[in-house]
């Protein structure tokens, strides 16, 4: 089981879309600096997160996500 999932940061205004086989240890090492790209910006929040069944699909799911883009994305999900 994996999960696709965005990320927000109020702080900097800014999504961050990934993907994983632990959220809520990924969340953690987000919100504290153990990744480069998410290191400012905490407290991130899980704005939208889906499980799919193997990492193929999530890799599909985040890169559809990223084309679009995570703001658009979440507003089409309303």
């Amino acid at each position: 089981m994996f999960f696709v999932y965005i990320l927000h940061s109020k702080s900097i205004a800014k999504y961050y879309t990934g993907q994983t086989n632990n959220l809520d240890n990924r969340l953690l090492e987000h919100n504290t600096g153990q990744s480069k790209y998410t290191s400012r910006g905490s407290p991130w929040l899980i704005v939208y997160s889906q499980v799919v069944n193997t990492r193929s699909e999530a890799v599909i799911l985040e890169t559809k996500i990223k084309k679009r883009g995570a703001k658009r994305f979440i507003n089409d999900l309303n």
